[in-house]
Protein backbone atom coordinates (compact mmCIF):
# COMPACT_ATOMS: atom_id res chain seq x y z
CA UNK A 1 0.00 0.00 0.00
CA UNK A 2 1.34 3.19 -0.76
CA UNK A 3 2.42 5.99 2.08
CA UNK A 4 0.77 9.19 1.33
CA UNK A 5 4.14 12.07 0.95
CA UNK A 6 2.15 13.45 4.80
CA UNK A 7 3.06 10.62 6.47
CA UNK A 8 6.44 10.54 6.04
CA UNK A 9 7.32 13.87 8.23
CA UNK A 10 6.48 11.82 11.21
CA UNK A 11 8.71 9.23 10.71
CA UNK A 12 11.70 11.84 9.58
CA UNK A 13 11.54 13.85 12.45
CA UNK A 14 10.98 11.35 14.77
CA UNK A 15 14.72 9.86 13.63
CA UNK A 16 15.99 12.98 14.30
CA UNK A 17 14.94 13.69 17.48
CA UNK A 18 16.82 13.04 20.62
CA UNK A 19 15.17 9.91 22.72
CA UNK A 20 12.97 12.47 25.04
CA UNK A 21 13.07 10.41 28.41
CA UNK A 22 11.44 13.51 30.84
CA UNK A 23 8.15 13.23 28.62
CA UNK A 24 8.38 9.21 28.32
CA UNK A 25 8.53 8.97 31.57
CA UNK A 26 6.01 11.63 32.52
CA UNK A 27 3.54 10.01 30.05
CA UNK A 28 4.59 6.15 31.55
CA UNK A 29 3.54 7.80 35.18
CA UNK A 30 0.33 8.82 33.89
CA UNK A 31 -0.29 5.59 32.90
CA UNK A 32 0.83 3.97 35.78
CA UNK A 33 -2.26 6.10 37.65
CA UNK A 34 -4.62 5.94 34.28
CA UNK A 35 -4.64 1.79 34.50
CA UNK A 36 -4.52 1.90 38.76
CA UNK A 37 -7.68 3.32 38.31
CA UNK A 38 -8.94 1.00 35.86
CA UNK A 39 -7.16 -1.54 38.01
CA UNK A 40 -9.78 -0.75 41.03
CA UNK A 41 -12.85 -2.22 38.84
CA UNK A 42 -11.22 -5.81 39.10
CA UNK A 43 -10.13 -5.35 42.68
CA UNK A 44 -13.38 -4.91 44.21
CA UNK A 45 -15.04 -7.64 42.24
CA UNK A 46 -14.41 -9.85 45.54
CA UNK A 47 -16.22 -6.66 47.86
CA UNK A 48 -19.02 -6.16 45.38
CA UNK A 49 -19.64 -9.84 44.75
CA UNK A 50 -20.30 -9.83 48.88
CA UNK A 51 -21.83 -6.46 49.56
CA UNK A 52 -24.44 -6.38 46.21
CA UNK A 53 -24.89 -10.12 45.89
CA UNK A 54 -23.76 -9.97 42.48
CA UNK A 55 -23.20 -12.98 40.19
CA UNK A 56 -20.39 -13.86 38.40
CA UNK A 57 -22.26 -13.03 35.07
CA UNK A 58 -23.05 -9.49 36.67
CA UNK A 59 -19.08 -9.17 37.63
CA UNK A 60 -18.53 -10.05 33.62
CA UNK A 61 -20.90 -7.29 32.77
CA UNK A 62 -18.73 -4.82 35.02
CA UNK A 63 -15.41 -5.72 33.24
CA UNK A 64 -16.87 -5.25 29.82
CA UNK A 65 -18.91 -1.88 30.34
CA UNK A 66 -15.37 -0.79 31.51
CA UNK A 67 -13.28 -2.37 28.79
CA UNK A 68 -15.67 -1.83 25.54
CA UNK A 69 -16.75 1.49 26.18
CA UNK A 70 -12.95 2.17 26.32
CA UNK A 71 -12.43 0.01 23.46
CA UNK A 72 -14.99 1.71 21.12
CA UNK A 73 -14.14 5.04 21.75
CA UNK A 74 -10.29 4.50 21.20
CA UNK A 75 -10.06 4.37 17.60
CA UNK A 76 -12.88 6.73 17.13
CA UNK A 77 -10.71 9.13 19.13
CA UNK A 78 -7.38 8.09 17.12
CA UNK A 79 -8.84 8.73 14.29
CA UNK A 80 -9.99 12.11 15.28
CA UNK A 81 -6.59 13.30 16.86
CA UNK A 82 -4.57 11.73 13.67
CA UNK A 83 -6.71 14.78 11.58
CA UNK A 84 -6.67 17.42 14.32
CA UNK A 85 -4.85 18.99 17.07
CA UNK A 86 -5.87 18.25 20.25
CA UNK A 87 -2.54 18.26 23.18
CA UNK A 88 -5.06 19.69 25.65
CA UNK A 89 -7.80 16.43 25.39
CA UNK A 90 -5.18 14.71 27.42
CA UNK A 91 -6.57 16.23 30.84
CA UNK A 92 -9.50 17.25 30.30
CA UNK A 93 -10.25 12.94 29.48
CA UNK A 94 -8.66 12.39 32.93
CA UNK A 95 -11.64 14.25 34.21
CA UNK A 96 -14.09 11.68 33.11
CA UNK A 97 -11.84 8.88 34.85
CA UNK A 98 -12.06 10.94 38.25
CA UNK A 99 -16.16 12.11 38.15
CA UNK A 100 -16.43 7.79 37.83
CA UNK A 101 -14.12 7.10 40.54
CA UNK A 102 -16.06 9.24 42.57
CA UNK A 103 -19.49 7.27 41.62
CA UNK A 104 -17.84 3.97 42.27
CA UNK A 105 -17.19 4.86 45.93
CA UNK A 106 -20.58 6.02 46.37
CA UNK A 107 -22.92 3.69 44.16
CA UNK A 108 -25.60 1.60 45.84
CA UNK A 109 -26.63 -0.69 42.90
CA UNK A 110 -25.59 -2.92 40.19
CA UNK A 111 -26.52 0.15 37.10
CA UNK A 112 -24.64 2.95 39.43
CA UNK A 113 -21.51 1.02 39.15
CA UNK A 114 -21.99 0.35 35.47
CA UNK A 115 -22.86 4.20 35.06
CA UNK A 116 -19.60 4.99 36.82
CA UNK A 117 -17.44 2.45 35.23
CA UNK A 118 -18.83 3.90 31.78
CA UNK A 119 -16.85 7.47 32.93
CA UNK A 120 -13.90 5.74 33.83
CA UNK A 121 -13.75 3.85 30.69
CA UNK A 122 -14.10 7.34 28.31
CA UNK A 123 -11.22 8.56 30.75
CA UNK A 124 -8.93 5.92 29.19
CA UNK A 125 -10.28 5.90 25.54
CA UNK A 126 -9.25 9.72 25.74
CA UNK A 127 -5.63 8.65 26.89
CA UNK A 128 -4.41 5.69 25.51
CA UNK A 129 -3.93 6.46 21.99
CA UNK A 130 -3.23 10.30 22.80
CA UNK A 131 -0.75 8.78 25.31
CA UNK A 132 0.77 6.25 22.53
CA UNK A 133 1.55 9.19 20.43
CA UNK A 134 3.45 11.09 22.65
CA UNK A 135 5.42 7.88 23.55
CA UNK A 136 6.11 8.11 19.89
CA UNK A 137 6.78 11.21 19.40
CA UNK A 138 9.36 11.32 22.36
CA UNK A 139 11.25 8.02 20.99
CA UNK A 140 13.49 9.49 18.76
CA UNK A 141 14.70 6.32 16.93
CA UNK A 142 14.13 3.77 20.23
CA UNK A 143 10.52 3.09 19.31
CA UNK A 144 10.66 -0.62 21.09
CA UNK A 145 12.20 1.12 24.38
CA UNK A 146 9.68 4.28 24.07
CA UNK A 147 6.79 1.69 24.62
CA UNK A 148 8.15 -0.07 26.54
CA UNK A 149 8.35 2.59 29.13
CA UNK A 150 5.21 3.96 27.87
CA UNK A 151 3.10 0.31 28.42
CA UNK A 152 5.26 -0.54 31.75
CA UNK A 153 3.72 2.48 33.26
CA UNK A 154 0.25 0.81 32.86
CA UNK A 155 0.94 -2.81 33.42
CA UNK A 156 2.87 -1.48 36.49
CA UNK A 157 -0.75 0.35 37.64
CA UNK A 158 -2.88 -2.90 36.53
CA UNK A 159 -0.66 -5.18 38.44
CA UNK A 160 -1.82 -3.22 41.75
CA UNK A 161 -5.09 -4.54 41.64
CA UNK A 162 -4.54 -7.18 44.20
CA UNK A 163 -2.74 -4.80 46.46
CA UNK A 164 -5.51 -2.61 46.30
CA UNK A 165 -7.83 -5.72 47.33
CA UNK A 166 -5.58 -6.39 50.01
CA UNK A 167 -4.80 -2.85 51.47
CA UNK A 168 -7.80 -1.24 50.28
CA UNK A 169 -10.92 -2.56 49.76
CA UNK A 170 -10.81 -5.48 52.35
CA UNK A 171 -10.56 -3.19 55.11
CA UNK A 172 -12.30 -0.49 53.72
CA UNK A 173 -14.84 -1.55 51.38
CA UNK A 174 -16.16 -0.20 48.32
CA UNK A 175 -16.02 3.88 49.72
CA UNK A 176 -12.19 3.25 49.69
CA UNK A 177 -12.83 3.61 45.89
CA UNK A 178 -12.96 7.34 47.16
CA UNK A 179 -8.87 8.01 47.45
CA UNK A 180 -8.20 6.98 44.29
CA UNK A 181 -9.64 10.65 42.65
CA UNK A 182 -6.44 11.91 44.19
CA UNK A 183 -5.01 9.81 41.71
CA UNK A 184 -6.84 11.28 39.10
CA UNK A 185 -6.26 14.91 40.08
CA UNK A 186 -2.57 14.10 40.33
CA UNK A 187 -2.66 12.72 36.56
CA UNK A 188 -4.59 16.24 35.19
CA UNK A 189 -1.33 18.13 36.80
CA UNK A 190 1.00 16.26 35.05
CA UNK A 191 -1.03 16.11 31.93
CA UNK A 192 -0.97 19.68 31.46
CA UNK A 193 2.46 19.46 31.38
CA UNK A 194 3.01 16.98 28.74
CA UNK A 195 0.15 18.86 26.98
CA UNK A 196 2.47 21.86 26.94
CA UNK A 197 5.24 20.06 25.27
CA UNK A 198 2.98 17.94 22.98
CA UNK A 199 1.81 21.43 21.48
CA UNK A 200 4.93 22.75 20.50
CA UNK A 201 6.23 19.21 18.78
CA UNK A 202 3.15 19.50 16.30
CA UNK A 203 5.51 21.42 13.73
CA UNK A 204 7.25 18.34 13.16
CA UNK A 205 4.31 15.80 13.57
CA UNK A 206 2.05 17.23 11.34
CA UNK A 207 -1.73 15.13 11.17
CA UNK A 208 -2.74 13.31 8.33
CA UNK A 209 -4.45 15.37 5.38
CA UNK A 210 -6.63 14.90 2.70
CA UNK A 211 -4.48 14.58 -0.47
CA UNK A 212 -5.15 17.05 -3.23
CA UNK A 213 -3.89 16.35 -6.95
CA UNK A 214 -3.22 13.60 -8.43
CA UNK A 215 -3.22 10.67 -6.29
CA UNK A 216 -1.10 7.79 -5.85
CA UNK A 217 -1.61 4.93 -7.29
CA UNK A 218 -2.49 2.25 -4.57
CA UNK A 219 -1.71 -1.26 -4.91
CA UNK A 220 -4.38 -2.79 -4.25
CA UNK A 221 -2.73 -6.65 -3.87
CA UNK A 222 -0.41 -4.53 -0.73
CA UNK A 223 -3.70 -3.08 0.31
CA UNK A 224 -5.11 -6.34 1.43
CA UNK A 225 -1.87 -7.67 2.81
CA UNK A 226 -1.87 -4.81 5.51
CA UNK A 227 -5.52 -5.24 6.23
CA UNK A 228 -5.17 -9.15 6.79
CA UNK A 229 -2.05 -8.73 8.70
CA UNK A 230 -3.95 -5.81 10.93
CA UNK A 231 -7.40 -8.13 11.17
CA UNK A 232 -4.72 -11.44 12.13
CA UNK A 233 -2.77 -9.03 14.85
CA UNK A 234 -6.02 -7.89 16.53
CA UNK A 235 -7.14 -11.61 16.52
CA UNK A 236 -3.99 -12.49 18.52
CA UNK A 237 -4.41 -9.88 20.70
CA UNK A 238 -7.44 -10.70 21.02
CA UNK A 239 -6.76 -14.12 21.99
CA UNK A 240 -4.46 -12.46 24.56
CA UNK A 241 -6.79 -10.49 26.36
CA UNK A 242 -9.41 -13.33 26.89
CA UNK A 243 -6.42 -15.53 28.71
CA UNK A 244 -5.70 -12.04 31.07
CA UNK A 245 -9.45 -11.35 31.58
CA UNK A 246 -9.52 -14.99 32.89
CA UNK A 247 -6.38 -14.43 34.92
CA UNK A 248 -7.22 -11.22 36.15
CA UNK A 249 -10.88 -11.63 36.79
CA UNK A 250 -11.08 -14.79 38.12
CA UNK A 251 -8.20 -16.83 39.29
CA UNK A 252 -8.79 -15.31 42.40
CA UNK A 253 -12.31 -17.04 42.10
CA UNK A 254 -10.40 -20.36 41.69
CA UNK A 255 -8.25 -19.96 44.13
CA UNK A 256 -10.60 -19.06 46.78
CA UNK A 257 -13.03 -22.12 45.75
CA UNK A 258 -10.46 -24.92 44.83
CA UNK A 259 -7.31 -23.82 47.06
CA UNK A 260 -9.28 -22.58 50.01
CA UNK A 261 -7.28 -19.47 50.07
CA UNK A 262 -8.90 -16.37 51.68
CA UNK A 263 -9.90 -13.16 49.45
CA UNK A 264 -6.43 -11.44 50.75
CA UNK A 265 -4.12 -14.30 50.46
CA UNK A 266 -5.29 -15.34 47.28
CA UNK A 267 -4.16 -11.51 45.98
CA UNK A 268 -0.71 -12.57 46.71
CA UNK A 269 -0.64 -15.10 43.96
CA UNK A 270 -2.47 -12.47 41.24
CA UNK A 271 -0.40 -9.67 42.08
CA UNK A 272 2.81 -12.31 40.90
CA UNK A 273 1.77 -12.66 37.96
CA UNK A 274 0.77 -8.85 37.45
CA UNK A 275 4.44 -7.80 38.26
CA UNK A 276 6.32 -10.58 36.26
CA UNK A 277 4.22 -9.04 33.02
CA UNK A 278 6.07 -5.68 34.16
CA UNK A 279 9.41 -6.87 33.34
CA UNK A 280 8.05 -8.50 30.50
CA UNK A 281 6.55 -5.32 28.89
CA UNK A 282 9.82 -3.21 30.11
CA UNK A 283 12.30 -6.00 28.51
CA UNK A 284 10.29 -7.17 25.72
CA UNK A 285 10.41 -3.04 23.79
CA UNK A 286 14.75 -3.58 23.94
CA UNK A 287 14.70 -6.98 23.01
CA UNK A 288 12.21 -6.65 20.22
CA UNK A 289 14.18 -3.97 18.80
CA UNK A 290 17.67 -6.09 18.32
CA UNK A 291 15.58 -10.03 17.30
CA UNK A 292 12.95 -8.12 15.40
CA UNK A 293 9.46 -7.45 16.53
CA UNK A 294 7.34 -10.37 15.09
CA UNK A 295 9.35 -12.87 16.05
CA UNK A 296 8.90 -11.89 19.71
CA UNK A 297 5.21 -11.37 19.26
CA UNK A 298 5.41 -15.22 18.19
CA UNK A 299 7.64 -16.59 20.73
CA UNK A 300 5.68 -14.44 23.78
CA UNK A 301 2.84 -16.76 23.38
CA UNK A 302 3.90 -19.70 22.02
CA UNK A 303 6.53 -19.70 24.42
CA UNK A 304 3.63 -19.35 26.76
CA UNK A 305 1.08 -21.86 25.82
CA UNK A 306 2.85 -25.58 27.43
CA UNK A 307 2.88 -23.14 31.00
CA UNK A 308 -0.46 -22.02 30.53
CA UNK A 309 -1.79 -25.78 30.03
CA UNK A 310 0.08 -27.13 32.94
CA UNK A 311 -1.38 -24.37 35.33
CA UNK A 312 -5.03 -26.05 36.14
CA UNK A 313 -2.84 -29.07 36.78
CA UNK A 314 -0.45 -28.20 39.49
CA UNK A 315 -0.50 -28.02 42.88
CA UNK A 316 -0.70 -24.68 44.90
CA UNK A 317 3.43 -24.66 45.47
CA UNK A 318 3.83 -24.28 41.48
CA UNK A 319 1.33 -21.61 41.03
CA UNK A 320 3.56 -19.10 41.90
CA UNK A 321 6.38 -19.84 40.03
CA UNK A 322 3.54 -20.76 36.90
CA UNK A 323 2.79 -17.55 37.13
CA UNK A 324 5.98 -15.45 37.16
CA UNK A 325 7.33 -16.94 33.77
CA UNK A 326 3.43 -16.79 32.22
CA UNK A 327 3.44 -13.06 33.85
CA UNK A 328 6.62 -12.20 31.94
CA UNK A 329 7.15 -14.22 28.66
CA UNK A 330 3.83 -13.40 27.41
CA UNK A 331 3.70 -9.57 28.42
CA UNK A 332 7.18 -9.20 26.35
CA UNK A 333 5.56 -8.42 23.38
CA UNK A 334 2.95 -5.89 24.95
CA UNK A 335 4.50 -3.27 23.87
CA UNK A 336 6.37 -4.56 20.56
CA UNK A 337 2.59 -5.33 19.21
CA UNK A 338 1.94 -1.63 19.45
CA UNK A 339 5.22 -0.94 17.51
CA UNK A 340 4.78 -3.20 14.92
CA UNK A 341 1.14 -2.23 14.37
CA UNK A 342 2.39 1.19 13.86
CA UNK A 343 5.22 0.44 11.16
CA UNK A 344 2.53 -1.43 9.53
CA UNK A 345 -0.13 1.07 8.98
CA UNK A 346 2.44 4.49 9.19
CA UNK A 347 0.97 7.79 9.83
CA UNK A 348 -2.00 6.53 11.74
CA UNK A 349 -0.42 6.64 15.16
CA UNK A 350 -3.48 7.30 16.78
CA UNK A 351 -6.23 5.15 14.56
CA UNK A 352 -3.64 2.36 15.20
CA UNK A 353 -2.70 2.83 18.86
CA UNK A 354 -6.79 2.44 19.71
CA UNK A 355 -7.21 -0.41 17.76
CA UNK A 356 -4.74 -2.62 19.12
CA UNK A 357 -4.43 -0.99 22.56
CA UNK A 358 -8.19 -0.89 22.82
CA UNK A 359 -10.60 -2.39 20.19
CA UNK A 360 -8.41 -5.64 20.47
CA UNK A 361 -8.62 -5.76 24.01
CA UNK A 362 -12.03 -4.50 24.17
CA UNK A 363 -13.46 -7.57 21.89
CA UNK A 364 -11.03 -9.56 24.76
CA UNK A 365 -12.98 -8.66 27.65
CA UNK A 366 -16.21 -9.67 25.93
CA UNK A 367 -14.29 -13.07 27.55
CA UNK A 368 -15.43 -11.38 30.81
CA UNK A 369 -18.65 -12.02 29.77
CA UNK A 370 -18.50 -15.13 28.17
CA UNK A 371 -16.11 -16.43 31.44
CA UNK A 372 -18.51 -15.50 34.17
CA UNK A 373 -21.48 -17.38 32.25
CA UNK A 374 -19.23 -20.45 31.56
CA UNK A 375 -18.30 -20.08 35.51
CA UNK A 376 -21.85 -19.52 36.19
CA UNK A 377 -23.00 -22.43 34.48
CA UNK A 378 -20.24 -24.78 34.73
CA UNK A 379 -17.30 -24.19 37.07
CA UNK A 380 -14.35 -21.79 37.55
CA UNK A 381 -12.17 -24.96 37.10
CA UNK A 382 -14.03 -25.60 34.16
CA UNK A 383 -13.43 -21.94 33.19
CA UNK A 384 -9.50 -22.16 34.06
CA UNK A 385 -9.26 -25.23 31.89
CA UNK A 386 -10.73 -23.57 29.31
CA UNK A 387 -8.19 -20.36 28.72
CA UNK A 388 -5.30 -22.53 28.83
CA UNK A 389 -5.77 -23.20 25.62
CA UNK A 390 -5.70 -19.38 24.29
CA UNK A 391 -2.05 -18.96 23.89
CA UNK A 392 -1.77 -21.60 21.46
CA UNK A 393 -3.55 -19.39 19.19
CA UNK A 394 0.14 -17.69 18.91
CA UNK A 395 0.82 -20.35 16.02
CA UNK A 396 -0.71 -17.88 13.51
CA UNK A 397 2.29 -15.15 14.02
CA UNK A 398 3.93 -17.04 11.30
CA UNK A 399 1.68 -15.69 9.03
CA UNK A 400 2.35 -12.14 9.72
CA UNK A 401 4.51 -9.77 7.39
CA UNK A 402 8.26 -10.16 8.41
CA UNK A 403 10.23 -7.19 9.54
CA UNK A 404 12.13 -7.04 7.05
CA UNK A 405 9.06 -7.21 4.85
CA UNK A 406 7.79 -4.37 6.37
CA UNK A 407 10.79 -1.55 6.35
CA UNK A 408 10.20 -2.86 2.13
CA UNK A 409 7.16 -1.91 2.27
CA UNK A 410 8.01 1.71 4.14
CA UNK A 411 10.15 2.58 1.28
CA UNK A 412 8.25 1.80 -1.41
Amino acid sequence: MAVPSEEKTPSLASSQQKTIYSILFAISFVHLLNDSMQAVIPAIFPILEKSMNLTFTQLGWIAFTLNITSSIMQPVIGWYTDRTTSPYLLPFGMMASLIGMLGIALADSFYLIIISVIGIGLGSAVFHPEGSRVAYMAAGNRRGLAQSIYQVGGNTGSSLAPVMTALVFVPLGQFGAVWFTSLAAIAIFVLFYVSGWYAKQLVHFPRVKKQTGEKKAIDKKRKNQVIGAMALLVFLVFARSWYFSGIGNYYQFYLIQDYGLSIRQAQVYLFVFMASGVLGTFFGGPIADRLGKRNMIFWSMVGTAPLALLLPHVGLWAVIPLFFVIGFILNTSFSVTVVYAQELVPGRIGMVSGLIVGLAFGMGALGSVVLGKIADLTSISNTMLLISFLPLLGLLTVMLPTDKTLEKWSKE
